[in-house]
């Protein structure tokens, strides 16, 4: 069975472009939607995405939107914790299909080290 994990240096979930999500004011309050589109840099990408290291340089303070965990994922999405690891593989696979592609790198690093399978 396939588990999710987090890939270092894959960086999909820091592409924030608004235009990808027309629905942040459905799950994020008010000051998070504040928070979350000051976050929003040049090409869509987070602001304190690192692009050369590819990885977040406010990873142990992100906010609470940028964590995958169970108590966040059911307040924000109605997930519950159960279906939270299904839901956090399929997630990933749909925003690293949309900013790298399907067949990219980054993808099969993360069908990987998920575990994924494809049949």
């Amino acid at each position: 069975m396939a588990k999710w994990q987090c890939v270092k240096q894959c960086g999909a979930c820091c592409h924030l472009n608004p235009a990808d999500r027309p629905d942040l004011d459905e799950y994020l309050s008010p000051p998070e939607l504040e928070v979350y589109l000051s976050m929003v840099g040049e090409g869509g990408w987070c602001i304190n995405y690192d692009k050369h290291l590819r990885e977040c340089r406010i990873y142990a303070n992100r906010p609470r939107f940028c964590r995958v965990e169970s108590e966040i994922f059911q307040d924000m999405y109605g997930i519950k914790p159960e279906e939270l690891n299904d839901f956090a593989i399929d997630c990933c696979r749909q925003q690293i299909e949309g900013v790298y592609s399907e067949s990219s790198l980054e993808m099969l690093r993360f069908d990987e080290a998920v575990g994924f399978d494809f049949c």
